[in-house]
């Protein structure tokens, strides 16, 4: 495989429209305000939540190796702008790659007069990565890096929903929104409506793999099967000792939609054909964190995974669509799909690119930032 030189990333970047620089810690309570003002709208944000988001993204960028997120700071001094970078390791063919996965990506609209954002992105694109990604881009973010030969996933920009109980659903969806509903509100009529739409949303018939069963694992389990049931991507991650242990610990710190965990599936001999990780409670909506299988097993294990949300009393399931895993979703009744957000990748690797262009590459999930607290969390309620 051969790509261009790589560029060191200029410390500075000094424009007469401001400069780019890396996150410092001084700037986080700016960073803070900015993401609450911008992500969860809130205009008047209180110190509390200010307090708790600096300090969580004081662990996610900060903490261990230099920083890699950036941030705009306009003529004035202010900050213009701000983008979360993950550096994260991939290999193609077994050479690696650097790889940096965009978060949160925003301006300030009060200081920032349209330069903040193609400076952050050009940036970024001097420095020492070999591919970037994203999972969670949003239509502004889209129109920045279009121009810019990002290539777009489009399966990957879906999410798939699969309703159990469409009243315990709506029910949980408004006290998502409004924590504060008391449920004697909400439970009976939610129960009422389920138990007469029981006929529309029974379990479709499954998958026939008599000799599979599924069994829940611990993080351990799931952190050493995942990167064996990955090997057929050409181009995935490359997790060295102990960072995907550490990843899971940081994504098992989200908070919206309960505890994170585990589950497996295996043949009658033991072996373990696919695994996955989501979030979920009874009453709440199950999230997918990650779903991963090998070969044709695709199927026995999201039986597995829904099969496991609802034994658990949730109300449904939701989580990113992928293109070995969307045949087998057109099997279940009460499922839709919607847009949420762009998965998108850029390399000058020409050999990277063709991989994404055949859908050859692992994204999304723990390769993306929807694992982290900013993409749910309510910062200073919970």
């Amino acid at each position: 495989m051969t790509g261009p030189g790589k560029m060191a990333a200029p410390s500075s970047l000094e424009t007469q429209h401001g400069s780019v620089r890396p996150l410092a810690i001084e700037d986080l309570e700016h960073v803070a305000a900015l993401f609450l003002r911008k992500f969860r709208h809130r205009r008047h944000q209180r110190d509390r939540a200010i307090a708790q988001t600096a300090d969580y993204m004081r662990k996610l960028y900060l903490d261990g190796d230099e920083s890699k997120a950036l941030v705009q700071i306009n003529p004035q001094g202010r900050l213009g702008g701000f983008m979360g970078v993950l550096k994260a390791r991939y290999e193609l063919n077994g050479t690696a790659l650097n790889a940096a996965i965009i978060g949160p990506f925003m301006t300030d609209s009060s200081t920032d007069h349209g330069w903040a954002g193609p400076q952050l992105l050009r940036t970024l694109h001097q420095g020492e990565f070999d591919l970037y990604l994203t999972d969670s881009a949003n239509r502004t973010s889209l129109a920045f890096a279009r121009p810019m030969k990002y290539q777009l996933l489009p399966v990957h920009c879906l999410e798939w929903t699969c309703v159990f109980r469409p009243g315990a659903m709506a029910a949980a969806m408004l006290r998502r929104k409004w924590p504060g509903l008391p449920r004697l509100a909400l439970d009976p009529g939610a129960k009422a409506f389920d138990a007469l739409a029981r006929k529309r949303f029974e379990p479709s018939s499954q998958h026939s793999f008599q000799r599979i069963h599924r069994e829940p694992i611990d993080a351990a389990r799931f952190a050493q099967q995942l990167p064996v049931l990955m090997a057929d991507y050409s181009l995935r991650p490359s997790w060295r000792d102990g960072e995907l242990p550490r990843l899971l610990a940081l994504a098992a710190e989200k908070r919206a939609d309960g505890p994170l965990r585990f589950g497996g599936t295996y043949d009658e001999t033991g072996k373990m054909l696919g695994c996955y990780a989501f979030y979920g409670q009874a009453g709440g909506i199950a999230n997918l964190l990650q779903i991963q299988a090998s070969g044709s097993l695709w199927g026995a294990t999201l039986d597995a995974l829904i099969a496991a949300a609802r034994d658990m009393g949730c109300a449904g399931i939701t989580g990113q669509t992928q293109s070995r895993v969307m045949p087998q979703l057109f099997n279940y009744n009460g499922l839709f799909f919607r847009y949420t957000g762009g998965t998108m990748v850029r390399s000058r690797i020409a050999e990277v690119r063709e991989a994404v262009r055949a859908g050859d590459i692992f994204i999304g999930g723990l390769m993306g930032d929807r694992w982290t607290r900013l993409s749910s969390d309510d910062f200073g309620r919970v």
